[in-house]
């Protein structure tokens, strides 16, 4: 028989609220954050390519070539996106940005689901599962950390990779049984699969299932192991074919350099010791992003002594050792703290890259930190409105520095500004900002920041040359000639050439113009735009004949380009005015 309530204490529960009205409130607050989320962004919506964008397809002359084109052994789901972004406009950015976007939206939902299922596993109470789960993927959404993988449209990489991970988590959480069935290894399979085929630190993923097999089944681990072998046997079938397939990444053959075993720039344990000072950097930059860059100055750790990196390794023991001793007590917190080692592993361990650390590598691995971060924060002894408030007045705070650092990404310029700043002894970033003024215009600004970096380290031909553009925009033929041949001295490619000559023919000098365009010809002979300069000498000089054949190679090379078609068309009006 049912105990009755007493009449105080009907009196005390709390009215229940019809579920159309909760229901309702929880759309809305979805709606405003994904406005929110909008905003912050909405700097960088219409931002063009720049940095790593210029070398990717999307940006390329061949943009529109067919999907067959597009799709290799490397990472095709993320390039069947970018795919689709570039039949709806090759030159207009706004779409790209917006699938950027929408992505993390995706990303966001799924985080929630995350975060809900682990906060019932951690045995919180029901009515607060919900809303620390919003605010952890709230935070996710609108913390300034993630703004480089979702305003960089190359960025995307991270976030496309880290929504269908997190998806294929998240159905690993919410399998129907203990012991996952078939159809849900299916489920997790094709979305982790997904995820690698995005970018290849997917890889981790497995590890992040046995951790939490093994994490939230402290009293019987290998039972709830063996439970899911189902998973695990056709996720080891499936490692042999991962390895073969990413062999040559690994290895560094198909990075170019940037990353792997086979780097020159350094080893696999400098790399390693570099890493444990880099991990606190992400630490610091979760608690206070204020230092955000998108190409940092981080010096390497060629030894365990150098740059303090025996105390990062220091810290990080501790830490593992205080989340273990303490996994009773904060499991959230414990386990989060492993699982931000386990999602940061693939680019902060052993395998090389050339650059040892960049904001968007903690895209997923931030579900770690914001794991921590509600463990501790539910544990404040203050009243639940005050939290509340609080957490709003983080969010919103959240939201401005997002919308502040997307301001940062909105052009080439103010990101290069920003980067040079903070690494002013970086080449790179140098580079890029001396060539961000030149593109505007300002050549004055860009030779000296040209000047600069050649300070900084012996100038490469593509700086010499861009320079000596730079020069040329201020109509200083003579110094732009010495970048040139300086240029040419380094690489005496067919470009180079070009530019010499163009430099020459501005200045009625046609005997040194056209040795110079001969020169690039026999350099490559399929450059047309040689023979274009060569056409225009030609006409320049009143040899319209020999100007017409000159035209005539430069389209027969290359169709689109409009000079030599104008300049044909003067040719052959000439010759049949004669």
């Amino acid at each position: 028989m049912k105990a009755r309530k007493s009449k105080s204490a009907r009196a005390e529960a709390p009215a229940t609220r019809p579920w159309f009205t909760r229901t309702g409130s929880w759309y809305g607050a979805a709606l405003a954050t994904l406005a929110g989320l909008f905003w912050a962004y909405g700097p960088a919506m219409h931002t063009a390519f720049l940095f790593d964008d210029n070398s990717q397809h999307y940006a390329m002359p061949t943009a529109s070539q067919s999907l067959a084109w597009w799709i290799g052994p490397v990472r095709p789901v993320l390039m069947f996106s970018y795919w689709v972004n570039s039949r709806i406009s090759l030159e207009d950015t706004s779409s790209y940005h917006l699938f950027n976007i929408l992505i993390h939206a995706l990303a966001g939902i799924f985080v929630f689901l995350v975060i809900r299922r682990l906060l019932e596993w951690a045995g919180v109470q029901e009515s607060s599962r919900t809303p620390w789960a919003a605010f952890g993927a709230v935070l996710f959404l609108l913390h300034p950390l993630q703004t480089e993988s979702v305003a960089y449209i190359s960025g995307r990489s991270d976030a496309l990779c880290g929504m269908f991970a997190s998806a294929s988590f998240a159905a690993f959480l919410y399998r129907r049984t203990p012991a996952i069935s078939w159809s849900g290894v299916l489920s997790v399979v094709l979305l982790f699969g997904a995820a690698l085929l995005s970018k290849e630190q997917a890889v981790v993923l497995p590890a992040l299932f046995v951790l939490t097999d093994f994490w939230w089944n402290p009293e019987f681990p290998l039972r709830s192991l063996r439970a899911n072998w189902k998973l695990y046997v056709v996720l080891a079938l499936g490692a042999a074919g991962g390895v073969a397939l990413f062999w040559r990444l690994i290895v560094g053959a198909g990075t170019g350099g940037s990353a792997g075993f086979a780097m020159k720039d350094f080893t696999w344990y400098q790399y390693l010791f570099t890493q444990f000072r880099a991990i606190f950097a992400y630490l610091f930059n979760f608690l206070l992003p204020v230092n955000l860059n998108v190409d940092w100055d981080f010096p390497i750790s060629h030894s365990i002594f150098e740059h303090g990196a025996i105390f990062g390794l220091a810290g990080l023991l501790v830490l593992a050792a205080a989340a273990w001793r303490y996994r009773r007590g904060f499991p959230l917190a414990g386990y989060g703290y492993f699982v931000f080692l386990v999602l940061l592993s693939p680019t902060s361990s052993i395998l090389p890259i050339k650059d040892p650390i960049a904001d968007r590598r903690m895209y997923l691995p931030m579900l770690g930190l914001i794991l921590i971060s509600i463990d501790l924060l539910r544990r404040l002894k203050v009243e639940p409105k005050v939290l509340a408030m609080g957490a709003a007045v983080l969010m919103v705070a959240a939201a401005l520095a997002t919308h502040a650092r997307a301001e940062v990404w909105s052009s080439p310029l103010s990101l290069w500004q920003d980067t040079a700043l903070k690494s002013p002894n970086k080449v790179r970033a140098r580079f890029q900002l001396a060539f961000a003024y030149f593109d505007q215009g300002r050549f004055d600004i860009a030779v000296a920041e040209f000047q600069k970096t050649a300070e900084l380290k012996p100038p490469t031909a593509d700086l010499l040359l861009d320079w000596g553009l730079a020069y040329d925009g201020l109509n200083q033929p003579e110094k732009a000639l010495e970048k040139f041949h300086q240029a040419a001295a380094i690489d005496p490619s067919a470009h180079i050439y070009t530019q010499i000559g163009y430099i020459h023919a501005k200045r009625s000098e046609w005997k040194e113009a056209m040795q110079a365009f001969d020169t690039a010809e026999r350099l490559d002979a399929n450059l047309a735009i040689a023979y274009m300069y060569k056409g225009q000498v030609y006409l320049a000089t009143n040899q319209p004949a020999a100007a017409v054949a000159e035209f005539q190679h430069a389209l027969a090379l290359d169709s689109s380009l409009a000079p030599a078609r104008e300049g044909l068309a003067q040719a052959q009006q000439r010759l049949s005015g004669r």
